[in-house]
Parts: C-alpha cells; structure tokens; sequence
C-alpha cells in the first residue's frame, strides 16, 4: 500500500481529478520536454463531459500555455474514465504520445511508468491485517503509521492541517456569488455568524459544523487552494469536523495530527483496494470516503479503541453507499457544497453510534469497502461525473421549461 501523502494534496479546485490531476500531468510534461514548440492535449471521458465546468482546460494552460485542449465526448472503451492523451511536438515533428490517467485525488498514472506515489509503503493492505498487526505488537494506529512513513509525515500532515485551517477561516469570512453561472451565494459566512434564538450546544454544533464545511467546499468552488481529503469534491468534511474539535472543543493541534494520520490511513485503504474517485465510482467513492475518513480520525481522537474506530468507519461508508455523482452543469456546486456538511455531522453522528454498538456489528471495514467498489462499478455511468443524469439533468429539464 502507497503512502498517505498520496490521500492529501494541497492544490486549487474545484476537482481533484479535473484541475489537481491533470495539471500534474501538464506539469510534467512540460519539465519533460522544455523544448517543444506545442502541446496537443485530448480529454477524454468524465473529463471531456464535465472538464469545462471543472476547469480541467484552465488548469492544463496553467501548466503548459503553448497547449491545445481537445474535449472528445465520443471515443469510449477506455482504460480510466479519466483518460487524457498528451503528444508533444518539436520542429513540426511528434516526439511523444502519452496517456495519463487521473485516478482520483490528484493523483496521476502515467501509462507503462511508475511514480513515487507508486512506492510501496505498507506490507498490509487491508484493515484487518492493520488491526490484527497493532493489537498483536500492541501499538496505536498512529504508532503504526508513524514506523511505516517515518519521520516526515509528522511535518507533511502539519503542513496539511495549516492549509485546512486557512481554508475555513477564508471561507467563513467570504461573501459573495461562486463562478460558474448558477449565481449561488456563499453561505459559510451567514452559517458561522447567525445563532438560533436560545441556541443549545447541540445546535451550536451543527451549525458551526456545517458552517466550516460550506467555507471549505465554496473556497474549493472558487477554484482557491484546498487539500484533497480525499478529493476535491469532498474537501469540506475532514476540514470540518478537525477545525470544530481543535478551535471550538480545545484539542491539541498535536492529536489533531494523529487523527488526521488515522483518518489517511483509511483513506488509503479504500484507495487501495476500491477507489475514491467520482468518475469511477460515484460520489460515494468522494463524500462516502470522506466521512468514512473523519468518522475514523475523530473516533482515535475521542481515543476510541480499534474496534470502535473501525466500526465508525464502516458505519459512516455504509450509509453513503450508491450515492450518485450528478453535479449541475458540471460544477462541483449542486449537490457537492452542501453534501460535504452533511456527510461531516454524519461523521460525528457514526462515532456516537460507535460507541454503544461496536460489539453488535456484523460487517467489516474491509467488508463495506468491497462493497462499495462492487456498487460503483455497477452503477449506470449517467451516474458518474458525466452529468447526464440525476440531479444534474433534472435541474437542466427546469431551466429549459422556464426559458
């Protein structure tokens, strides 16, 4: 298994697969080949369906501005969803053909090469053989982490930490109507500043809660800088549930790391052996991940023992199995903002569960990540990042009618 550096990246949205990926993949290309006169770039799949609205093209030119971008909409049979094509060209000539995929999280695979998101970090694979080897040296999920990554991880998810603390306290400090055309209003900002009248604690929590998911998701849909946990598209419910604990509940920013390490390690594994991106798998392989990952981190920190973190883990997947992928216009706006503070309260509301019913349960970690990939994998390709049905379709039939 990878390391989890590879789960957190820090880069601009709105999508993981759409700008962070492919921009990747333009940079390198262009550090490979400085002498080109031009680039001709072809995306295709998920990318070329919902590209423009996910500024996949903007990204590509920031990277490589001698570029042409080609959207093809037709060739299918492809080896990713996300499937770009990259010839180079000096003195008239192609000197390269190269296909690179976009494989979630901004995360890239260049065709017939391995990259350093490629090394081998962790003999286990699944959570299983990761419980059955912490409880068996008798060591914490974060000692675990640390022996396998080293020394630099510390420092790696302090600089992650940093850039999801800037992002809520933008957010929640930002008005104003996101790009793109579907003139939505930003609501973070209204969300973290108005109190119900004789508001409880409870309330005060999801509000505040859902407040620094709506900050991060709409810094995100402002293509501003974000970290992937695990995408993009679901940046908003890790950030949440971490900022709440540390700046309204008094943890230490030093287990707030931890628990962020915990919460990667989960992402990883369903990386691993499913898939975190939307195009392949839905959103369920995006916001379900993500809360399977908060609901894990915030359970180590609370210093649930490893059955309880993983039955909140589970818990928090199960329950986001077959969620669509069905973004308005293609923009990671409708359902995506307001999806991310829903899944984070999931989140904590999965660890509350946890507590009580851990010796109850009948289905594994391992169990519901299969599941997962099963479902996705099955699931009509309407459904995945294309926005040809769902939400996305239903929304433009209303718009047609009232033109």
């Amino acid at each position: 298994m990878k390391t989890i550096k590879s789960v957190y990246k820090i880069g601009n949205g709105p999508s993981s697969s759409h700008t962070v990926g492919p921009y990747n993949a333009a940079f390198i290309m262009g550090k490979r080949f400085p002498e080109a006169d031009r680039f001709e770039v072809t995306l295709y799949g998920s990318l070329a369906h919902t590209g423009e609205g996910h500024s996949t093209k903007k990204a590509i030119l920031e990277a490589l501005p001698n570029a042409e971008v080609f959207f093809d909409k037709v060739t299918g049979d492809l080896p990713h969803p996300n499937t770009m094509c990259f010839r180079v060209f000096q003195d008239g000539k192609e000197i390269e053909n190269k296909r690179i995929f976009s494989i979630g999280g901004g995360s890239i695979r260049i065709e017939g090469e391995e990259n350093e998101d490629e090394r081998e970090v962790y003999e286990e694979r699944t959570f299983s053989a990761i419980r059955d080897k912490c409880k068996a040296e008798n060591i914490s999920l974060s000692e675990y982490i640390y022996r396998k990554e080293g020394d630099g991880l510390r420092q790696y998810l302090e600089g992650v930490w940093y850039m999801m603390e800037l992002a809520v306290e933008r957010g929640i400090a930002t008005e104003g109507i996101l790009p793109g055309g579907l003139n939505i209003s930003r609501k973070a900002k209204g969300l973290y500043e108005k109190r119900c009248y004789n508001e409880d604690s409870d309330i005060a929590m999801n509000r505040l809660v859902a407040a620094y998911a709506f900050a991060v998701s709409e810094e995100n849909a402002s293509e501003h800088v974000v970290v992937t946990a695990p995408t993009c598209g679901s940046c908003g419910v890790i950030p949440a549930v971490f900022y709440y604990m540390s700046h309204d509940r008094g943890f230490p920013a030093h287990e707030i790391i931890d628990a962020l390490a915990v919460a990667g390690l989960f992402g990883n594994i369903i990386r691993t052996n499913a898939s975190i991106s939307g195009a392949e798998c839905g959103c369920q392989a995006e916001i379900g991940s993500a809360c399977s990952m908060a609901a894990a981190g915030l359970a180590y920190l609370y210093h649930l023992d490893i059955d309880q973190i993983e039955y909140a883990a589970e818990v928090a997947m199960e329950h986001n199995l077959g969620l669509t992928c069905d973004p308005v216009h293609g923009l990671v706006q409708i359902p995506c903002i307001e999806r991310n503070s829903v899944a984070a309260l999931r989140a904590m509301n999965c660890v509350s569960l946890s507590r009580f019913l851990t010796e109850t349960r009948k289905i594994s970690f391992d169990d519901i990540v299969e599941t997962m990939y099963r479902t996705g994998l099955d699931m009509d390709e309407r459904y995945k990042e294309t926005s040809h049905g769902g939400l996305a379709v239903m929304y433009q039939e209303k718009e047609n009618e009232n033109e």
